[in-house]
């Protein structure tokens, strides 16, 4: 969609030039508050299969993913300044470079790192990873305060592949099949509704 991808490359571009004083700021809270790098990049599956780097702020002390690559409530890994940069998803705004740079879109399924991707069923893994994976998405939304319902299983990997995942990808499904310009707009203010007011959403 040309219209779709103009669309993603202007508010892109803009948010980044608008939110490059936040991004700053940031930066300087991250580095002072621990050690390592201001962004976290890290290997995930995009359209068609093609693997790419994601951007984010990182949130975590160095060398953090050997331990696991989920996050599971509150997980000591996470720095000071990451609680709060997660908590306002924050930390997600710099894949806004990922969208400038085509390999992502400001609304699709979520990209995933490949050991979860493995695990989609055939036909669902060609559909999904048709189009460019996105920032955020009815999964993002449904699934905000996942890290908190992984905390509460007492085998968080396995949760999250058999119980977590499917639902998932049903949404991702459903994002693929309905996908529009508009519907791309709604998902992108309820997500912004979302981390506005803060409210717990159930995932059922």
């Amino acid at each position: 969609m040309i219209a779709k991808r103009i669309f993603d490359l202007f508010f892109a571009t803009l948010g980044l030039v608008l939110l490059s004083p936040l991004f700053a700021l940031v930066a300087i809270w991250i580095k002072l508050d621990s050690p390592g790098p201001v962004f976290f990049r890290q290997v995930r599956v995009g359209r068609f299969g093609k693997p790419f780097k994601i951007y984010k702020f990182r949130t975590m002390y160095v060398d953090s993913e050997r331990k696991g690559q989920l996050t599971v409530g509150e997980d000591p890994r996470i720095t000071k300044a990451g609680k709060f940069l997660r908590k306002y998803k924050i930390d997600e705004l710099p894949q806004l470079i990922n969208v400038v740079k085509g390999e992502m879109s400001l609304v699709g399924p979520r990209p995933e790192v490949p050991r979860y991707v493995e695990h989609y069923p055939p036909h669902l893994r060609d559909l999904i990873l048709s189009v460019p994976p996105g920032i955020t998405d009815y999964a993002s939304i449904m699934f905000k305060d996942e890290n908190q319902i992984l905390a509460k299983a007492q085998d968080p990997e396995k949760v999250y592949i058999e119980q977590i995942l499917p639902i998932k990808l049903e949404y991702y499904k459903r994002y693929v099949t309905e996908r529009s310009l508009f519907l791309d707009i709604k998902l992108i203010l309820l997500t912004l509704k979302e981390i506005i007011m803060g409210k717990d959403k159930n995932h059922a």
